[in-house]
């Protein structure tokens, strides 16, 4: 069985850089990409676990990418990362479905146990959602 792919989506190279070899360091698949359109045409959509995606990017954001693959169906559990966090991009992200909001920089340790609730979320597709807040992070 192959290991889960994460997909990280971040316009600045360094953070992308650092994610994805974080991602792997832990014994993830990583795939980086530039921008939302690169990864939409990657064809790794369909093998991506989870996706880790900046807010604010060059052409389409963050928010954007989250909406189109909503509307084309497809439910891969999102993690958003910023380091312009604002409480309406926040709450659009996570009322539409988003697994964490995540403000940079975040600590290692989170950004892997975040994605290990979103790739158990996605492999049991539930309503059920439990929410916990802090001032960084908000997971359902």
């Amino acid at each position: 069985m192959l290991k889960n792919l994460i997909s990280v989506v971040d316009d600045d190279a360094s953070v992308l850089r650092t994610t994805t070899l974080l991602i792997e360091s832990f014994g993830f698949r990583a795939a980086g990409f530039e921008s939302a359109e690169l990864f939409l045409k990657s064809g790794q959509l369909h093998e991506t676990s989870c996706l880790i995606i900046d807010i604010q990017m060059r052409g389409m954001s963050g928010l954007q990418l989250q909406s189109h693959l909503a509307t084309a169906g497809y439910k891969i559990p999102i993690i958003f990362i910023t380091a312009h966090d604002n409480k309406e991009s926040r709450q659009q992200a996570l009322q539409a479905g988003a697994v964490a909001f995540l403000g940079k920089p975040f600590s290692d340790e989170l950004l892997v146990q975040i994605i290990g609730a979103a790739l158990r979320q996605g492999q049991r597709h539930c309503d059920d959602q439990v929410t916990k807040e802090s001032t960084d992070v908000h997971i359902t």
